[in-house]
């Protein structure tokens, strides 16, 4: 009976929030305008997707993790996605918590590629290291200096991982992180989606309500491949792969797909530190994990934005 009541006179809420990296304040913040401006009924029976990046730069990413956790519990009728991100498939790396590759193969296989990169970006090379998949290494090794894409300076690692470390108590690049982070945090880590497909979700558009099927992945979809032979990797969470451009690419991933371009197909995606809507392209991640800048969420299907920083209504 609920599926009905939001077909087709009520369409669903869907809310699309942008990468938080550790900041539990603006979480809070924008959870609590996401609740103001939307209708109670609705926001009680909302999709709420989360886009990835949950951990590192900011200071607070344990508590982000049990604010996630907490959210089934404390709306038991909305429906909770938490997709993985580039930072969280590396944490769930370093932590023990990805899933094993189903061939059998060991994640020191996934090495060879970016083996060139070792001395500079400073991989870890501690306690577990032989049994880590490559982006763990790069995660919880040791990089300084300017990083001329954000233009800050690193914060520990390449992923600038320094922060979550240090809100577990640890210092950076240390193994005793992988005790330090509780059994509900790893088994959060282990849980996330790389993908999520919804059949049915409406947009407003200026020719009314549109039906469209909406794929959520942390930053795309390769416009040069196949959107079945990725979304076939992407349910499986294949973790052979070194590098998953859906959840790290940047430009191959920033397009709608060619083989859905024509189709009614929204794709949404954090991951590039920009809001971007462009017809059925939505990008939200205009936080990127800087202090300064806001994180943000869409809401379907009015394609509203919202904000940590909205002021409150009078």
């Amino acid at each position: 009976m609920e599926d009905q009541q939001h077909k087709p006179n009520n369409p669903r809420t869907v809310c699309c929030i942008g990468d938080i990296h550790g900041h539990i304040t603006k979480l809070h913040n924008l959870w609590s305008n996401l609740q103001a401006q939307i209708n109670p009924p609705d926001f009680q029976s909302a999709l709420i997707i989360f886009l990835g990046d949950y951990c590192d730069r900011g200071n607070n990413t344990p508590a982000v993790l049990n604010f996630l956790i907490s959210l089934p519990s404390k709306y038991p009728q909305q429906t909770h996605v938490f997709l993985a991100g580039n930072h969280d498939f590396a944490f769930a790396g370093f932590v023990g918590a990805l899933p094993a590759p189903a061939d059998g193969s060991e994640f020191c296989e996934t090495w060879s590629e970016y083996e060139a990169n070792e001395e500079r970006e400073g991989w870890y090379k501690e306690k577990e290291y032989e049994r880590m998949h490559v982006q763990a290494r790069r995660w919880a090794g040791k990089m300084s200096g300017f990083d001329p894409v954000k233009k800050i300076e690193y914060k520990g690692s390449i992923y600038d991982a320094g922060p979550t470390f240090q809100a577990y108590g640890v210092p950076h690049g240390s193994p005793d992180l992988i005790k330090a982070v509780p059994a509900e945090h790893k088994k959060f880590l282990a849980d996330m989606v790389w993908v999520h497909e919804e059949d049915d979700v409406c947009i407003e558009t200026r020719e009314g309500i549109k039906h469209c099927k909406l794929i959520a992945v942390h930053a795309g979809l390769e416009k040069k491949r196949g959107v079945e032979e990725q979304l076939t990797y992407l349910r499986a969470r294949d973790t052979r792969i070194p590098k998953v451009e859906a959840l790290s690419g940047r430009k191959n991933v920033w397009d709608l797909p060619e083989d859905v371009a024509e189709s009614s197909t929204i794709v949404v995606s954090g991951h590039h530190g920009k809001l971007h809507i462009e017809g059925r392209r939505l990008i939200i991640d205009e936080g990127g994990g800087l202090e300064h800048n806001p994180v943000a969420a869409v809401v379907l299907p009015s394609m509203t934005i919202v904000r940590d920083t909205d002021q409150p209504k009078k």
